[in-house]
């Protein structure tokens, strides 16, 4: 997926409520069941681990999340939602875990997180790339996704490619820790340059302000984002280039690397949900459709 940049990636926000807020809400959730949540260590490393066990015995599995539609978030009801979420709930609940907590963290701090234990499990549609499976294991992908440009209405400059923004030098914004980043830059952009956003409601901002010719995203979130703006559209879906070919990005669960028991059992769950068809049905109310649908692995992924 990408050069080694911090744990990129995703996720992003579309119009709705402020990042600051949904993690607010998040954190006022988190803390009703904190008291009763206390870490304990993890599993050895050997013998795939424990945690599975444990999370059961607790009746709670506590979701790291970044507060970001449609992942992960809070919604106007002050509910936990989004299609990480929502998918774990299911997952979890097959698996003898009946409640999930989220605890809110901003996305460059989640893979650490993870390792620290201050959650279990990362629930926030994060993309699998190499850089990232040597800190952390993934379930296989649950979607796949492309990218797309938040640009000026009429498209001025014509940007529909990474290859565009170099040779046209426009001005360039993405999200902190966005694959993005690295996309731009293996497409010869300097990185210096590139002007880093908080999220996708700052790069719509950034770019009606002029600040930025151009925002980077995924082609889900940016089409959402820009939907009750007047002075930007999105272009059309777009598959970067990486080592020279075009890829595929997909988005799952991270698991921290001694618990190998949890993610197959995840996986396993998550293959029936395939196969039957419901994977689509619960992602479907946030904006995916069957073409974010995937086969994908996370050893493909990861480089294995």
């Amino acid at each position: 997926m990408a050069p080694p940049l911090q744990p990129l990636r995703r996720f992003r926000e579309t119009s709705g409520p402020s990042r600051r807020s949904l993690l607010a809400g998040v954190a006022a959730l988190g803390a009703l069941g904190a008291a009763g949540c206390s870490r304990v260590p993890t599993a050895a490393a050997t013998g795939g681990g424990d945690l599975l066990s444990r999370l059961r015995a607790a009746g709670v599995v506590r979701l790291g999340i970044a507060g970001e539609i449609p992942f992960g978030y809070i919604d106007r009801n002050g509910d936990l939602t989004g299609e990480a979420p929502e998918l774990a709930k299911v997952i979890f609940k097959r698996l003898g875990v009946d409640r999930v907590q989220p605890v809110p963290t901003e996305f460059g701090s989640l893979i650490p997180g993870l390792n620290s234990q201050q959650f279990d499990v990362v629930a926030a549609g994060m993309y699998v790339n190499p850089e990232r499976c040597e800190q952390v294991i993934f379930s296989d992908p649950d979607y796949q996704m492309l990218d797309s440009f938040i640009v000026r209405k009429g498209n001025p400059l014509g940007l529909r490619s990474y290859q565009d923004v170099v040779e046209k030098k426009a001005k360039f914004a993405t999200g902190t820790g966005y694959a993005e980043i690295a996309y731009a830059v293996e497409a010869g952009y300097k990185e210096g340059d590139i002007l880093i956003v908080p999220d996708q409601v700052a790069g719509l901002n950034a770019v009606e302000a002029g600040r930025a010719d151009v925002f980077a995203g995924t082609a889900l979130t940016t089409r959402e984002v820009v939907k009750k703006s007047r002075k930007a559209e999105v272009t059309e879906p777009f598959k970067p280039i990486v080592g020279g070919e075009p890829h595929v990005d997909g988005g799952a669960f991270a698991f921290r690397p001694t618990e190998t028991n949890l993610r197959d059992a995840f996986n396993t769950e998550l293959r029936k949900l395939k196969k039957s068809g419901e994977l689509l049905r619960i992602l479907k109310p946030f904006g995916f459709t069957e073409d974010e649908m995937t086969d994908l692995t996370a050893k493909e992924l990861c480089g294995g």
